[in-house]
């Protein structure tokens, strides 16, 4: 649908617009800056301005439209064209971007009075007050806590570098990216270091000052914000992530000694945690941290006394404790790795030889390879990485061929490409779909893709040829996971409407729906003998399946948040997954019973794969590492660093000599492992 957004429109959703440049209601413009196509309304409760979904080609946007009864007001229309200021000056994952013309006017037809409008990035992702609802609102860990305060300090650090502070840091204005990475929204109350806040709003000459019920400080209050003011309005956000209680809540404030209450509903957090948390929240500003250095230095030490005391408190009995890790020099341009000690809780069990079994993109999938040669305990150091670009939006799946030559990635932009792995060539691009790509997987014998969508759709495509072959339609939101029977006659296809669907491929049609979950789901697996399907979803659980009768196996609970990668091990025997409680847990796909659980990672665990020979576990981590374990001692034997982002998908070559990765940037990077 094609939306007119002239305020007087008798029919801004005419049916035939479409197809058309002009309303066929009222002869407006329908695209914009002769570019950007509207498609649908997302609030029009938002402050001063509409919110709509809009499109640039097939990259999503979001476009802001100050109301009509703000126009004539000077003071709500410099709030307004602030955020896109503000943000056309940020370059940073961690802030919606806006291009040097992001803000624009438009004059709907016969208006002598223009329409101001911004255009931003849309952010895929939960605010964390969203987040935390479906969570059940369960309070936060330290160690996330500790992630979190440290990406947005860095996104503030930066802010404050150019001179502005938010000043409206609430949990409504922090997104959560599916990749892990937390997005700062809505600069509307962003302002100079050198003005004083004062805003007069409305037409009856009052005074009204943009103000959040308890994580507003009192000096902006009283009209005279200042940076430190960013550092209050944090500090309060994270009460309320680690106590999952509200400032305003009952019992969170002593009125008679006018202190906040919130420790006693934070019993899990430590000491020192919690008096930087009080400094942050201090009444007055010159009590608080001076600046985002000082911040940023505290967290720095936060977290290695937060990773000293677990590391000193999970060392097994049953495990030697090696000597102080070698550290390994990579090139400059690539990723650093560091030989490392023990941190399993328990001895892994496991062995066997079948597969080489991948999570692609924070969704489980596998992909039969052929025999590793050389061993994968002759890789030494990871080098050479090198940056394949050419899609416009953000990367979300990888998947690698086979026989190793063709990479295929599917991106925001709604593409798929297929690269020669060999030269990084781009050899075809697939279009089809009308929403950004999720999700990837390959048929055994590698002749069919399918894609899973935001649009609701999943595309079969001929791989020779890059034709379509089909499309299956009936899950009612976005795909975010594909598998493939052994045998390749079967698609299984997980949703964010909370189901999982079992296709026949050869005709299209739906097989059995199974419905169980309460969230999205995340990841799916299979088991190497096609018998059981697993699922993993945002509401915390795993289930499996039986493939062939849809009958509930087992729920697999644990994990305390949400569950984003499955990998089963070669024998068939065990089942791993990563969720965004930064752990990996190992399951017996019998029984059921959890087995152990892998710490380490300071942030979301993205992906996870399996080597062929069953004894490396390699996981790909929100805090910008990819580790590899030894399974047989449950040691973590290489942590990759110098990354520089998230690592939000990654694929491995057949002959372990390339990994595929990407992070929230439309480019590929390709790393070389050399033995």
């Amino acid at each position: 649908m094609s939306l007119c957004i002239n305020p007087h429109c008798f029919q801004p959703d005419h049916p035939e617009n479409d197809s058309n440049r002009f309303c066929q209601s009222c002869g407006s413009e329908l695209i914009l800056q002769g570019k950007y196509r509207v498609m649908r309304l997302i609030s029009d409760q938002s402050g001063f301005g509409k919110v709509y979904e809009a499109y640039e080609r097939s990259v999503p946007k979001l476009l802001k439209v100050l109301k009509e009864n703000h126009v004539s007001n000077e003071k709500a229309l410099e709030l307004f064209q602030q955020e896109a200021i503000v943000l056309s000056q940020l370059r940073h994952p961690g802030v919606p971007a806006v291009e040097a013309d992001g803000y624009f006017q438009y004059f709907p037809r016969d208006s002598s009075e223009p329409l101001h409008c911004v255009m931003m990035e849309k952010i895929d992702g939960l605010n964390l007050k969203q987040w935390m609802k479906q969570q059940g609102n369960h309070p936060i860990s330290e160690k996330q806590a500790l992630n979190w305060l440290s990406q947005i300090t860095e996104i503030l650090h930066l802010v404050h570098q150019k001179n502005y502070f938010h000043r409206d840091i609430k949990p409504e204005n922090i997104m959560l990216r599916s990749t892990g990475q937390l997005v700062l929204v809505d600069f509307g109350a962003a302002r100079e270091m050198t003005f004083t806040y004062l805003a007069q709003l409305g037409g009856t000459g009052g005074i009204t000052r943009i103000s959040s019920a308890g994580y507003t400080p009192p000096e902006q209050e009283h009209g005279q914000a200042v940076p430190q003011s960013d550092f209050y309005a944090l500090g309060f956000t994270f009460v309320y992530l680690l106590t999952g209680k509200q400032p305003t809540d009952y019992g969170m404030y002593d009125s008679l000694h006018n202190e906040f209450c919130w420790r006693e509903h934070a019993p899990h957090i430590s000491e020192p945690l919690a008096n930087f948390i009080d400094r942050l929240i201090a009444s007055r500003a010159a009590d608080r941290p001076k600046n985002t250095h000082e911040i940023l230095a505290a967290i720095a030490q936060l977290q290695q006394q937060v990773s000293y005391n677990t590391t000193a408190s999970s060392q097994p009995s049953i495990v030697p404790v090696t000597s102080p890790p070698d550290i390994i020099t990579a090139a400059p341009s690539a990723p650093t790795v560091h030989q490392s000690a023990p941190t399993f809780k328990k001895r892994w069990l496991l062995g066997g030889v079948a597969l080489l079994v991948l999570g692609l993109g924070g969704y489980g999938s596998w992909q039969a390879y052929h025999l590793l040669n050389p061993p994968i305990a002759l890789v030494e150091n990871i080098s050479g990485a090198r940056t394949l670009a050419g899609h416009t939006g953000f990367v979300n799946t990888l998947a690698i061929s086979s026989d190793g030559r063709y990479l295929i990635s599917g991106s925001a932009d709604d593409t798929i490409k297929i690269w020669e792995m060999a030269t990084g060539e781009e050899i075809r691009t697939l279009e089809g779909h009308s929403s950004p790509i999720n999700t990837l997987v390959l048929s055994g014998d590698g002749r069919t893709l399918a894609s899973g969508a935001s649009d609701s759709s999943i595309k079969l495509w001929e791989m020779a040829t890059g034709e379509e072959i089909r499309t299956l339609e009936g899950h009612s939101s976005s795909i975010n996971a594909l598998v493939m029977s052994p045998d390749g006659r079967q698609l299984i296809s997980g949703a964010a409407d909370n189901s999982v669907r079992i296709w026949d491929v050869a005709t299209g049609q739906t097989l059995q729906t199974l419905a169980g979950h309460t969230s999205s789901i995340n990841a799916l697996e299979i088991s190497p003998d096609g018998q059981m399907v697993m699922s993993a979803s945002a509401d915390k659980t795993i289930r499996v399946w039986n493939r062939s009768t849809g009958r509930l196996v087992h729920t697999l609970s644990g994990h305390t948040s949400f569950v984003n990668a499955l990998v089963v091990s070669p024998d068939g025997q065990q089942l791993f997954s990563g969720a965004a409680d930064s752990t990996i847990k190992s399951w017996n796909l019998a029984t059921g019973q959890e087995l152990q659980t892998l710490t380490g990672h300071t942030s979301f665990v993205n992906a996870i794969a399996i080597s062929l020979d069953g004894r490396t576990l390699i996981s790909g981590s929100a805090d910008q590492t990819l580790r590899f374990w030894d399974v047989q001692t449950g040691n973590l034997t290489k942590t990759v660093t110098g990354y520089n982002n998230h690592i939000n998908h990654f694929v491995i070559s057949p002959d372990w000599q390339a990994i595929a990765s990407g992070s929230g940037r439309s480019t590929i990077t390709l790393w070389r492992m050399q033995p």
